[in-house]
């Protein structure tokens, strides 16, 4: 017998010999608990894209819309010797709501930039455009173009324009009949009223246009204004573009006043700048 395999042999024979021998086995519990494998790391939510938001429209000017009354004779251009007055297929006015302290007529504009707009070509010819309508300008065609119909250049529409189609009568600053020399705006007037408003420059304009709106000769358009309860009102803009005109309507002021009950005054602007052209053909301002 191999020497290596006989104690192994004489232990099995006589067990009890080799108790003392025996090292007991510590036993261990068993766990029924599943090992969990580290959990990965959950990744950042990204942060969601910057929506872009969409720019507002530029406003468009007055001269890149389409004019209704593009074949109505004015006091520039080209004389039309046949002309019937339509109802107005477009609304008239200006594409930007308006605000006080607009078309004051003063420049506001710093010295550099009035030094960048002297070297500016492109405004350079802009304003030799305007000077040279200006100068082309006959001194009689306003009178001339009186013989088609009476001076009207549109008849007001059957029904009245949607809101959204409408547009916007510019502000303008002046003195009014009040008794101070505080210019106002025409905005905080007009806004949230019905407004008939009449527009003149010269006492004979302003009879003409009472023609139209006059107590006596449109007594009732004056009962619908007074039935209103103030949601309707009378508005006269007198435009007088000349200094010493528009010092003769200063000096005028008390006889005007007298002509009209005191709730008018504040209602009778006389505007000395700040009316441009653009503004005039916009409006339809063409007489």
């Amino acid at each position: 017998m191999n020497a290596t395999k006989a104690p192994l042999a004489r232990a099995l024979l006589h067990p009890e010999r080799f108790t003392n021998i025996v090292h007991p086995i510590r036993s261990q519990p068993l766990s029924t608990t599943l090992r969990r494998y580290a959990d990965k790391p959950t990744p950042p939510t990204p942060a969601p894209a910057p929506v872009a938001t969409p720019e507002e429209p530029k406003p468009v000017s007055a001269a890149d819309l389409p004019s209704p009354l593009a074949d109505a004779p004015r006091a520039t251009g080209k004389a039309v010797e046949q002309f019937t007055p339509k109802p107005l297929p477009r609304p008239i006015g200006l594409p930007r709501p308006p605000r006080s302290g607009e078309n004051a007529g003063v420049d506001t504009r710093s010295w550099k930039q009035r030094r960048d707009d002297f070297v500016d070509y492109d405004k350079h010819i802009v304003k030799r455009k305007i000077l040279t309508q200006k100068m082309a300008t006959p001194y009689f065609r306003e009178w001339s173009n009186m013989r088609h119909h009476k001076g009207k250049s549109f008849v007001a529409p059957p029904r009245l324009f949607r809101a959204d189609r409408a547009l916007y009568f510019p502000n303008l600053q002046g003195q009014t009949l009040l008794k101070d020399a505080e210019v106002r705006d025409t905005t905080p007037v007009l806004s949230d009223r019905i407004s008939i408003v009449s527009v003149f420059s010269s006492a004979w304009a302003e009879h003409q246009a009472a023609s139209f709106v006059g107590a006596k000769e449109n007594a009732e358009l004056h009962e619908v204004v007074a039935a209103s309860g103030g949601r309707a009102q009378m508005v006269q803009i007198n435009v007088e573009e000349n200094p010493l005109k528009s010092a003769l309507i200063k000096l005028f002021k008390p006889s005007l006043r007298s002509k009209m009950g005191k709730e008018a005054w504040g209602k009778y602007f006389v505007v000395t700048r700040g009316l441009t052209g653009e503004m005039r053909d916009a409006m339809g301002l063409l007489n």
